[in-house]
């Protein structure tokens, strides 16, 4: 980027540079970041009467595009510049513009300067740079195929494979290595060398040549283990012979497509922790409450979805024959003092599945006053080692063997993950479903002053503890991983940062690394499919729930009565926080006049009183819902319910919402992904999703759905009004809208899809981790090193803390 800045600071621009930079010094602000950039640069263009051209294809105007964030120092400006996605550049650029690189360490400690934590004389700050670490492994080079890594992992490891000997043998052994419950699978010891196996391969490929295509395994299973081959090829003759052939191919000659096809075949995932540990894990009645019900959801669809395609390819592998019961476990917390629900029970069968359940393990005991009831998840740091361990024990006496993938949700179910795939040498999958880092601004530069209330010094390291020493990180999208061309992805924001006077992250992930893939969730269809499915309905139902939406007076769980139910709704539901900002929703309808007049609002937030939750942002957001229908005076026209809905109900709630040719708007300040975005999708509701996150990829804007930006509440009414307009003018309008949103879930968004592809990428990786083990030994080490030195006192003074309660 120094092209750009000196063919500013060369030209007449420079003079409307050194002008904008004097006008920073004039606000409030002395860290602006991108959007207040933008919107100060728009500003000073008006005031200097520049030509629209100027704004947008000026090298000035391009630099600010570029431009992430200006730091005001006393004598200069700094200027981070992010000139495509996943890679900032920084520079110093004096009043007289003089300009000079600044190389991360420096960037850094500006940053330090800024919130007057930086202590020069006192020595230096603790260097975390995971770098190295990287160096031997492959690299993607082109920021488009980040979030594909295995595609970019199955090139890679095919060319391996075609030009070393060395690397066939390594496919012989790890074939020769699976067993299930002593069985041996695939090859067996009549097999000696990876040439043999060659041989072998086509001798059973004459052998099975000529059966029909149906003949079951059975017929010929013990003609195949004379030559040396196991259950787990295939359930017919064809299965076998087509297995057959893809290894046949992969040793001649080997390519991605070929050697991708042949490891999503081979069985090797039967057992699956999946690991959610911080509690209010139930079935119904609780589903997270009060912080992460859309995880809670996620982990039980997704778990039920796993056990229903590993019992698939159990069956397609032909392993029927040795009774074979895959086996997926919810890892997560065991509550005492449960609130009624069932999370104090130690095992619990997952609805709708054969061999799923819950398993709760509870924390050791420390401070019963704290440990037997629920933990938020801000403060859950101190018991996550002793969890591990105990959870490992349960772990092994539930599965009598070691799973074969564990996969973490959040941040704490990510460092127990760590934890226990470390122990059990077992592959690790990540999903981080939100990065707290990425929601809560500044988060590492005050966390000072925030870590009493969020604890963010714990969060942190334990992310960069877990995303590196993971196998392979799920996505939901692109964007969570590195942004898009003007906003900084989730993972991104661990590349560099600070966390003033505790250490520096002078290299934090590796976003370039093949284990990125983008794998989106799906949505639960036995409850949410479209409205017109109207046989799938029950009557009885819809009236119960319609009743509550729109006529029921019960102030226990009510709030607002309609004055005319029969405007068109205007209907979301998430929790009471600051960044799912219902009341940025209330807000925005409060400034319209023309939204009261055309539509109800009618928001489902979990709570009515601030003396029913223990949760402290929940509380504050009650308090400012009951401000805003007071200061607007939206009687009448705002109806809020403060229920616990089962997916029965919520998928009804939205198809009554679509009866009605109503709306959904998700206002999020940030959503990583958007799950209730799909679930209204799919119902068949026109959605009005946040342009922050992961709505971006999941909604067309104008075509299946629209965007919003929830800080501009103007502009959000705006947008929905104009909806609203063409619906009145052509009735097929919120028909057509509704249609493409229903099929835009259908041809991406299926857990069918999501879990195909996770069992596949878990075969592959498995894969990856044993022919590549010995090289990542040092990085697991030195993230170890972070546990136990820097993570783990942290949390011995936070118990301590716990332990005063």
């Amino acid at each position: 980027m120094f092209e750009l800045i000196y063919a500013v600071v060369e030209s007449d621009e420079k003079a409307d540079l050194r002008q904008f930079l004097r006008g920073l010094r004039q606000q409030d602000k002395q860290y602006l970041l991108r959007n207040d950039i933008v919107i100060t640069f728009i500003e000073y263009c008006a005031n200097q009467q520049k030509p629209e051209a100027f704004q947008r294809s000026s090298n000035l105007g391009k630099l600010i595009f570029y431009t992430q964030e200006i730091i005001l120092d006393e004598s200069s400006f700094c200027i981070v510049i992010r000139p495509e996605i996943a890679r900032s550049q920084a520079f110093r650029v004096t009043e007289d513009l003089a300009v000079e690189p600044l190389t991360i360490q420096e960037l850094l400690e500006t940053r330090d300067r800024h919130v007057k934590r930086s202590h020069p004389n006192e020595g230096g700050i603790l260097q975390i740079d995971l770098q190295p670490f990287y160096d031997y492994s492959p690299l993607i080079r082109d920021p488009k195929n980040i979030g594909k890594g295995v595609q970019f992992l199955n090139r890679y490891l095919s060319s391996k494979l075609s030009d070393s000997q060395q690397w066939l043998e390594t496919l012989y052994k790890f074939l020769s290595l699976h067993r299930y419950d002593g069985s041996q699978l695939l090859i067996n010891e009549r097999i000696t060398t990876q040439q043999e196996l060659s041989a072998r391969v086509k001798r059973a490929l004459t052998m099975v040549g000529d059966r029909p295509n149906h003949e079951p395994y059975t017929n010929f299973r013990f003609d195949l283990q004379s030559i040396g081959f196991e259950p787990g090829w295939g359930n017919t003759a064809e299965r076998v012979r087509e297995t057959l052939e893809l290894l046949d191919s992969l040793i001649d000659s080997p390519d991605p497509q070929t050697l991708e096809a042949f490891l999503s075949r081979i069985p090797m995932i039967f057992r699956i922790v999946l690991v959610s540990p911080h509690g209010w894990f139930g079935q119904e009645g609780v589903l997270g409450r009060p912080d992460t019900g859309g995880q809670v959801v996620y982990v039980l669809d997704q778990a039920k979805s796993l056990e229903k395609q590993m019992q698939e390819d159990v069956e397609l592998s032909g392993l029927s024959v040795l009774k074979v019961q895959p086996k997926v476990i919810i890892l997560t917390r065991l509550i005492p003092n449960s609130d009624g629900t069932r999370c104090n029970q130690p095992l619990e069968k997952v609805y709708g599945t054969d061999n799923a359940w819950i398993l709760r393990v509870p924390f050791r005991e420390f401070n019963s006053k704290v440990t037997q009831n629920w933990i938020s998840r801000f403060e859950i740091w101190p018991y996550v080692e002793s969890y591990a361990i105990d959870a490992e024990k349960a772990l092994l006496a539930e599965f009598q063997a070691r799973p074969d993938l564990i996969v973490g949700n959040y941040s704490d179910g990510n460092l127990v993950a760590f934890l226990l795939a470390r122990r059990l040498k077992v592959t690790q999958c990540i999903i981080a479903h939100a990065l707290e880092k990425s929601k809560y601004l500044f988060s590492n530069l005050y966390w000072h002053e925030l870590e009493d209330k969020y604890h963010f010094s714990l969060q942190f390291t334990a992310d960069l503890i877990a995303m590196n020493a993971s196998n392979f990180i799920i996505s939901s999208t692109y964007q969570e991983i590195v942004g898009t061309t003007d906003s900084v992805g989730q993972y991104e924001s661990y590349q560099a940062f600070t966390m003033p006077e505790l250490y520096h992250v002078v290299h934090g992930v590796e976003l370039f690394s093949p284990k990125f893939n983008v794998v989106p969730p799906g949505v639960n269809e036995t409850y949410f499919f479209p409205y017109t499915n109207t046989q799938e309905r029950l009557s009885g139902e819809r009236q119960r729930l319609e009743a509550l939406l729109f006529t029921d007076d019960d102030p226990d769980q009510i709030f607002g009565k309609l004055d005319d139910p029969s405007k068109r709704p205007l209907f979301s539901m998430a929790r009471l926080d600051r960044i799912k900002n219902l009341t940025g929703l209330a807000e925005c309808f409060g400034k319209s006049k023309d939204l009261q007049e055309q539509c109800n609002l009618i928001l489902i937030a979990g709570k009515l009183r601030t003396e029913d939750t223990a949760d402290h942002e929940e509380a504050s957001e009650i308090e400012k819902l009951y401000h805003i229908i007071e200061q607007y005076n939206l009687y009448g026209k705002i109806r809020w319910l403060g229920v616990r809905l089962s997916k029965t109900d919520s998928g009804e709630i939205y198809r009554i919402i679509g009866d009605r040719q109503g709306v959904f708007v998700q206002p999020a300040l940030f959503e990583a992904f958007g799950l209730t975005v799909l679930e209204a999708m799919i119902t068949g509701l026109p959605t009005f999703a946040t342009r922050f996150g992961g709505p971006l990829e999941i909604i067309q804007d104008g075509v299946n759905g629209f965007y919003i930006n929830p800080t501009q509440p103007e502009e959000m009414a705006t947008i929905i009004l104009n909806f609203i307009t063409k619906c009145e003018a052509n009735p097929d309008y919120w028909s057509t809208i509704s249609q493409r949103a229903i099929d835009r879930v259908y041809s991406t968004y299926t857990w069918k899809i999501h879990t195909t592809r996770l069992l596949s990428l878990a075969r592959i990786y498995g894969f990856w981790n044993y022919t590549s083990q010995e090289n990542r030994e040092d990085m697991l080490r030195y993230l170890e090193s972070l546990f136990y030195l820097l993570y783990k006192p942290r949390a011995k003074q936070l118990l301590e803390q716990h332990m005063q309660r």
